[in-house]
């Protein structure tokens, strides 16, 4: 599973880190960033990326297939 985000589009909500908090963490900008790829399951890691206001999250297989 590989995760991206749009930094420049995120608004810092944080709602990613509330959902997965072994994946994403906040950067010192107030932005979404991975912290590790496979700090969480890829459930939560979905989830975490659904419940971005703003869709910045990208979650896609290991062929690259978005999810």
């Amino acid at each position: 599973m590989k995760i991206k985000i749009d930094q420049e589009n995120c608004i810092g909500c944080g709602s990613c880190v509330a959902m997965a908090k072994q994946t994403f963490k906040m950067n010192d900008a107030g932005k979404s960033e991975v912290v590790n790829q496979a700090g969480n399951s890829d459930e939560e890691i979905l989830l975490a990326a659904k419940s971005c206001p703003v869709r910045v999250i990208q979650v896609s297989d290991d062929q690259d297939k978005q999810l």
